[in-house]
């Protein structure tokens, strides 16, 4: 394979890890592209440059020094911490004193340290990325994979991030490159919408949710009929967890308005929410909602690509060409 240009240039002795430079300087470009991507991006004239990574390695945990239900018993107050926006709802219990072991109050929070992590290491996995990207003099990243893994014991966790650097030819090049997570026909489709990709985008909200007596008595799946338990949900058990219900409803809220803030006056194209659950003890959880997608801007009107040109033909058994 013959060398990139730009793939000899000098590289900065900090920054990049001497792994990547050895692999960016090899004069050999790599690609994370299926064979259809690859076909389709080089229809659209984007040369592939290299495949690009970036990884941030984390601390991480799902508990808080503060806001056990030892914080919240018979005569405590909520220490929850609170800032300005940060989402707060408080539960109480119906029943009145029961026992010390009842769950007199319950509390839906958000955990903005853990939100603000997960930025920070997503945030830095993008960034060395796009570092690797800029010394190929990379117009754009394109086919982007992003996840968060745990790394070995001790609550660490890996963020990662790779792709396949582009150029495209008598186009200029944007600071920083543009990214994407789309690649192939479906960034093709984008470009003939009149739309160009700017960026990703990614959030992730927590909600930590401490039941109260009711919550927690659900979540067991007391019997009916117990008093708890009718009390729950009445005599026949069933019904709505709704402090559950608020705290998932709050979380996809949550991600949505943040991804509002990155977007400004562009649209996220290909979203994805995820929202998953932790038990962190009984009756107690922790919720997460990640959204993503790529941001895109409108530059041109509608414009149908040119039709496909055909690449295999197949004969006929007397030597003619089939239509």
């Amino acid at each position: 394979m013959t060398p990139t240009a730009g793939a000899e240039a000098e590289l900065p002795e900090e920054g990049i890890p001497e792994a990547a430079t050895r692999r960016l300087t090899s004069g050999a470009w790599t690609s994370g592209l299926s064979v259809t991507d690859f076909a389709s991006c080089l229809d659209m004239g984007m040369q592939p440059l290299g495949y690009v990574q970036g990884y941030a390695v984390m601390q991480w945990s799902w508990f808080m020094a503060t806001g056990g239900m030892g914080g919240f018993g018979l005569g405590g107050t909520w220490n929850a911490p609170t800032r300005h926006g940060q989402y707060v709802e408080q539960w109480r219990c119906p029943h009145g004193f029961v026992s010390a072991e009842h769950r007199m109050y319950g509390m839906n929070y958000e955990l903005t340290w853990l939100e603000q992590s997960w930025a920070t290491g997503w945030g830095l996995a993008m960034q060395r990325m796009i570092d690797e990207a800029s010394e190929l003099e990379a117009t754009g990243v394109i086919g982007i994979i992003d996840e968060m893994r745990p790394l070995a014991g001790g609550g660490t966790v890996e963020f990662r991030a790779s792709g396949t650097a582009v150029r495209v030819a008598d186009a200029p090049r944007p600071q920083p490159p543009f990214t994407t997570y789309l690649s192939g026909q479906r960034l093709a489709k984008l470009f003939e919408a009149g739309f160009a990709p700017v960026s990703v985008a990614a959030t992730m909200a927590s909600v930590r949710m401490l039941g109260y007596c009711i919550t927690h008595y659900q979540l067991a799946g007391a019997a009916g009929g117990s008093w708890y338990g009718a009390s729950a949900g009445g005599a026949s058990g069933v019904g709505p967890v709704d402090q559950v219900n608020r705290a998932e409803a709050a979380a996809r809220r949550l991600a949505r308005e943040r991804i509002r803030t990155q977007l400004g006056a562009d649209v996220l194209h290909g979203a994805t929410l995820e929202q998953f659950h932790r038990e962190i003890g009984e009756g107690d959880l922790s919720i997460q909602c990640t959204l993503k997608g790529s941001r895109v801007r409108q530059f041109k009107a509608f414009d149908p690509l040119p039709e496909p040109r055909p690449v295999v033909r197949l004969s006929d058994p007397v030597g003619g060409i089939a239509p």
